[in-house]
């Protein structure tokens, strides 16, 4: 595994929309792994394959308090949406900078596991920002975009 360099807003590719995966290979595995150390090491919540530089329809997350429930969604789809919540969300690709974003309270998303099996995962709160803010990132769409009262830098 390895921590790879986080693309910053500005760069081409996070604007880009990204490729469906086909098949589990051991390049995507080892991207994977990849992105969740990555992930970790930059403290984040969340990450796509856009954000390390490559086009696939992957995202990790992990939004639980030990750090220890990652989840990996590949080719995700969001089936469902309702609620609303608004707060302040960040990004990793926009390093000291949050804005209050209005995101659905609760999701239903549909997509592959790391061992290509579909699987549906239901969502609220926190998890469902997460969702539905990495799954953006697969359509060229960064938090700053949706922002309502513009950016403002963090303490």
């Amino acid at each position: 595994m390895a921590i790879r360099n986080i693309r910053l807003d500005g760069d081409e590719v996070l604007r880009k929309n990204c490729k469906p995966v086909k098949e589990m290979n051991g390049r995507t595995a080892e991207l994977i792994d990849d992105m969740f150390e990555t992930m970790y090491d930059a403290n984040g919540v969340g990450l796509a394959a856009p954000q390390v530089g490559i086009l696939k329809r992957i995202v990790v997350i992990d939004v639980s308090e030990n750090r220890d429930e990652p989840i990996c969604l590949i080719n995700p789809e969001i089936i469902e949406a309702d609620g609303e919540q608004t707060g302040d969300e960040g990004c990793l690709s926009l390093p000291g900078l949050v804005g209050k974003v209005t995101r659905p309270m609760h999701v239903v998303c549909k997509a592959l596991d790391r061992d290509m099996k579909e699987i549906t995962i239901e969502a609220e709160g926190l998890f469902a920002r997460a969702i539905a803010h990495e799954t953006d990132h697969l359509d060229g769409i960064l938090y700053k975009d949706k922002v309502l009262d513009g950016l403002y830098e963090t303490e």
